[in-house]
């Protein structure tokens, strides 16, 4: 038998001698998140709204010629605007989804799209999911300011695990999630069938008590003294992170 020991606090017993999980005394199911903006030195995240979002996320988006960033996703590439603002508008208003528009603080102009997907207050979980970042965002700090806001978000409400899902392809999203401090778990494979491929999908989270040391790291790059005069990073987030990452372990007996 495999037990992954994921480096939580030390199992009990029940009163019928069975190992059970952690308790969790007076636990409140946390309020889902409000449709309010997140504010950031480089970025707001703010409501997606498609009246005032689309064009300038079309216009975005379209700085990517070749659509290497619909890859992975499971709609994309827009061939026009219309397709993407209907598309826009739908998803806008999904059930259970809470979508967010990037915007660049000196542009005021919309480069790119995250949500908060599988809202579970009951379990106090919530996926990060729908990322779409056009080339005026990817590799900016902006990037991971957008990031950064929206887990601070997410915990400062309550929830104890926050969620990252990538298609096993997808080798930059994979690189980012534990870039960003998510711990890998495993793999559900054959999960999906998407574009007509078959999709393996890896699963990656961040917990509630590992969220003050994260936040501490993203405060300490975030900050003004870690980039020069060109704007460059002078330490990168990966080298911040990855000591705090937690490794599963597989034990078999």
């Amino acid at each position: 038998m495999d037990i992954l020991d994921f480096d939580v606090p030390q199992h009990q017993v029940n009163t019928l001698g069975q190992p059970v999980n952690f308790a969790v005394p007076d636990w409140v199911p946390p309020p889902a998140p409000e449709r309010r903006p997140l504010h950031g030195r480089f970025c707001r995240v703010e409501p997606l709204t498609p009246a005032i979002h689309a064009a300038s996320l079309y216009a975005a988006n379209s700085q990517d010629a070749e659509g290497r960033m619909w890859t992975y996703l499971s709609y994309g590439p827009f061939k026009t605007f219309d397709s993407y603002r209907a598309w826009l508008d739908q998803r806008s208003v999904s059930n259970g989804r809470l979508c967010y528009a990037i915007v660049d603080a000196d542009t005021n102009s919309a480069v790119g799209v995250a949500c908060y997907q599988r809202i579970n207050p009951a379990a106090g979980s919530i996926e990060v999911g729908g990322v779409a970042y056009s080339p005026l965002l990817q590799g900016t700090p902006m990037a991971t300011e957008a990031m950064y806001l929206m887990m601070d978000n997410v915990f400062t409400l309550g929830y104890r695990r926050y969620e990252w899902m990538a298609d096993s392809m997808n080798a930059t999203s994979r690189a980012a999630a534990q870039q960003l401090g998510f711990s890998f778990e495993g793999v559900f494979r054959q999960e999906d069938v998407v574009k007509g491929r078959n999709r393996d999908t890896v699963w990656y989270s961040i917990l509630d008590h590992e969220w003050p040391a994260l936040r501490a790291t993203f405060q300490q790059w975030l900050a003004p003294q870690n980039f020069d005069a060109e704007g460059r990073q002078r330490t990168r987030l990966s080298d911040l992170t990855r000591p705090l990452l937690h490794d599963v372990v597989d034990i078999r007996h």
